[in-house]
């Protein structure tokens, strides 16, 4: 089903991503669980997990590691069933990230796959 014919109430999955994302710079876990597919693969520059609970997991690790996040999307390309979203991550007000987020969206609508890439500001 292509996106022109979606009803009106099913959210895109560059929403679906942006909603993510601001879910989790407001530390929301319960949402994020939500959006979360049971066979979530969640893998970054540090670690490589399977299933939802281990990626809740390690999604609470990062939030009780953090007193703020703020991410602000630099960009985003979107194909099929991904996003990509260019990220400029702000932690505790000082630490900057910059990360591309590949994010999976299954035909549910709930995410499949989150791989980041860690990179380099511009400055």
């Amino acid at each position: 089903m292509d996106k022109r014919s979606k009803p009106f109430t099913e959210k895109t999955n560059k929403e679906i991503c942006l909603l993510y994302l601001k879910r989790y710079e407001e530390k929301d876990l319960n949402s994020i669980e939500e959006m979360f597919s049971e066979d979530i693969v969640l893998r970054d520059w540090k670690i490589r997990v399977k299933g939802k609970d281990n990626a809740i997991n390690e999604t609470r690790k990062n939030f009780e590691n953090a007193n703020s996040i703020e991410i602000d999307v630099l960009s985003t390309y979107e194909n099929k069933n991904t996003v990509a979203a260019e990220l400029k991550i702000v932690v505790d007000s000082k630490e900057e990230l910059y990360v591309v987020d590949i994010i999976t969206i299954n035909a549910e609508g709930k995410i499949k796959s989150i791989r980041a890439y860690l990179g380099r500001g511009d400055n």
